[in-house]
């Protein structure tokens, strides 16, 4: 029924029961209960870019309008928010009615070396305090660090396992973000010799040996199946290899959800479904056309999950 239809049935069924009785008086909490609930929809803010900081308060209520329930922030920066003390920040995105569930943050070193280890380490302890304070449940590294050798990847997994346990000392999360560039391979002179085929590759997938080399107690991966797809690897076959590692996505395409026909998402979603999918975010980098803005893209992203039979 349409809403016009429920108000007025409820109604009847309210009048009904005060003249009769013969309806029991929890009847009409029952059928709004049983209406759908809302889905959750977040936004990655880096979608806005300078159309959000412009206006941070401003831009933060339209995207409350639009339906968007939570937001994953981008903008932490000298331990502010977008310019904002991080207190500041927590209560603008309140009075918006906009929860900030997950915050992306890269270290300023992309090297990683036995010596700068503690380094980041306090970096990351600094991090985990202010956003502890912001209230987000999780904490997201989108930048990869720079890895040539088995050892360089083996340091790296060292270190975000030690991020992960800054961060679940104080109850948040911590995640890796991906794009193109984990999918490709440390060939080894071994790798090379038993290379037959030059079409064929050999070596180690970066991406997996992060996977691997992590604690999943400690370090979960928030894929960007758009990232994945441009890196030539299935978002479905990672999912399956490692259930349960992918409890946060970004769901992305080339331009606007569902619009390019390369993102098979209702298989994404079912798939992610199944190996325990917490929560997504909407990620649109960039509008391919001058005629709209990041605010209207967004919100025709909104307006493709929100009508999608396989978004929960």
């Amino acid at each position: 029924m349409n809403k016009r239809e429920f108000v007025k049935r409820l109604g009847l069924v309210t009048a009904a029961g005060m003249v009769t009785s013969a309806i029991n008086p929890i009847s009409a909490a029952s059928m709004v209960g049983n209406m759908p609930a809302k889905k959750q929809i977040g936004l990655q803010l880096y979608s806005l870019g300078k159309e959000l900081t412009d206006d941070v308060p401003g831009g933060l209520k339209k995207l409350v309008k639009i339906g968007y329930t939570n937001a994953e922030a981008a903008g932490y920066r000298d331990r502010k928010m977008y310019g904002y003390d991080v207190g500041e920040f927590k209560k603008i995105a309140n009075d918006a009615g906009l929860k900030i569930t997950g915050s992306h943050v890269n270290p300023p070193i992309r090297k990683y070396t036995k010596e700068n280890k503690s380094e980041i380490s306090d970096f990351w302890k600094a991090t985990v305090e202010d956003h502890a304070k912001l209230g987000v449940t999780t904490l997201v590294q989108p930048g990869m660090p720079q890895v040539e050798t088995h050892e360089d990847v083996a340091l790296v997994c060292e270190v975000f396992n030690n991020a992960g346990e800054i961060a679940k000392a104080a109850g948040i999360k911590w995640g890796y973000h991906n794009h193109s560039h984990e999918f490709e391979r440390i060939v080894t002179e071994e790798d090379k010799k038993k290379q037959k085929n030059p079409w064929m590759p050999v070596g180690d997938v970066i991406y997996d040996l992060f996977l691997e080399g992590t604690d999943p107690k400690l370090v979960f991966f928030e894929m960007d199946v758009y990232w994945t797809v441009m890196g030539s690897n299935d978002p479905l076959e990672y999912f399956e290899k490692y259930a349960g590692r992918f409890p946060v996505l970004h769901i992305k395409d080339r331009s606007v959800l569902g619009q390019s026909g390369m993102m098979n998402f209702k298989n994404i979603f079912t798939k992610a479904y199944e190996n325990g999918l917490d929560e997504f975010f909407v990620e649109l980098e960039g509008i391919r056309k001058d005629d709209k803005t990041q605010f209207e893209g967004v919100a025709e992203c909104y307006d493709y999950l929100a009508k999608a039979s396989f978004v929960k």
